[in-house]
């Protein structure tokens, strides 16, 4: 497996190009159908940042939009000139269509439209897209976009994780539903947590760890700086990107299910957790607050505050437990954290007076619901 700083160094060259998987696009989009089959029922489904005649979210919902129910399907994609990544061959489905522009093709986005049945075979399938190109480069926040934006109901992708914090703002200023890809460290964004606390956005049904096997684009692939990765039926090079998780603020079953808590004498005596064997519940010396080494070990008979790892917001039941807050910067402050040990965890930090562990930075501070 790929480690985070794979991710790490594509991020510091600006290089998003991370392709989602069909098969994983399917399993989470399942997950909503089995809560709500009419999830997306008469919907318009918008897909920005995407390369329509690449993307197996174009795919994906194009090939199952009977199924589905839409209303209406709308790929766009960003100019190629505009990109970091710019090794770039039109496809046959472009270069063969009477509209292909060889002028246009490399700085001008296009748009992928699905609504009705264009070849009369009696469905409405991929073989029914139609495209044209945008007037400007395809940038989500170009204000042909944004008109596209307000006319969907849901908008899906994996945008550039580079640009989340600006994404996401974007979406919820529409005030639409989304079920877009990002890096788990997202969370800690002063832009973001507050969200999740207040139950706008949460983490979507796949897991939180294990990190999502994404098709790697061969021109910027090294393969002498990864260790594994492999090669599918298709020839595309895939590669486990760690800390890629799906954010939405569509419901899914998982989401209201309880964690079946045992008591902390119980944890203690009967868990599987060596750190919490060692040591017990211990209390911070700069937050009230006990630290909670792992998910498994959350008690059901504590009712104050509890510090918990991040991968608990892939938990999290709204109805079960309440988010006080986070561990960390300057969302700490407002909650009252002090002598905030910004990068050491509890165990790599001891106040040498209260011998007491600090509150951690990679904590969620939570409360069970009375």
């Amino acid at each position: 497996m790929a480690n985070n700083s794979n991710l790490g160094a594509a991020k510091a060259a600006k290089n998003d190009e991370f392709y989602t998987q069909y098969a994983d696009i399917q399993k989470e989009v399942n997950a909503y159908l089995e809560y709500n089959s009419d999830t997306f029922r008469d919907k318009t489904v918008l897909l920005p940042c995407d390369d329509p005649e690449w993307s197996n979210f174009t795919r994906f919902f194009a090939q199952n939009f009977e199924r589905l129910g839409l209303k209406r399907l709308i790929s766009t994609s960003y100019a190629v000139e505009s990109k970091k990544y710019k090794n770039y061959q039109p496809t046959l489905f472009e270069t063969e269509s009477p509209i292909y522009d060889i002028d246009k093709t490399r700085i001008k986005g296009k748009i992928f439209e699905l609504t009705r049945d264009t070849n009369g075979n009696g469905r409405i399938d991929i073989d029914d897209l139609e495209w044209h190109y945008l007037e400007g480069d395809g940038d989500f926040r170009s204000k042909e976009v944004c008109q596209l934006r307000d006319e969907a109901d849901i908008i899906v992708t994996n945008p550039p994780f580079s640009l989340f914090r600006e994404f996401i703002a974007w979406v919820l200023s529409a005030k639409k539903e989304f079920l877009i890809l990002g890096n788990f460290n997202a969370v800690h964004y002063k832009e973001v947590f507050p969200l999740i606390q207040k139950n706008l956005i949460w983490i979507g049904n796949k897991s939180f760890g294990g990190g999502m096997d994404m098709i790697m684009p061969k021109g910027i692939f090294d393969s002498s700086k990864v260790k594994k990765y492999y090669v599918d039926e298709r020839g595309n090079i895939i590669q486990n990107i760690m800390g890629v998780i799906w954010f939405t603020n569509i419901e899914h079953g998982r989401r209201h299910q309880n964690l079946q808590l045992m008591t902390m004498s119980d944890n203690i005596r009967y868990g599987r957790n060596k750190t919490l064997k060692e040591r017990g519940y211990l209390h911070y010396d700069n937050y009230d607050a006990i630290d909670v080494p792992a998910i498994e070990c959350i008690p059901s008979d504590y009712n104050g505050i509890m510090g918990v790892p991040d991968a608990f917001l892939g938990k999290y039941c709204p109805e079960q437990f309440e988010i006080i807050g986070l561990g960390a910067g300057d969302l700490a402050k407002e909650i009252g954290v002090v002598r905030n040990y910004r990068g050491r965890s509890d165990l790599a930090y001891t106040d040498p007076i209260s011998n007491k562990p600090s509150c951690p930075y990679s904590r969620i501070l939570i409360r069970k619901k009375q």
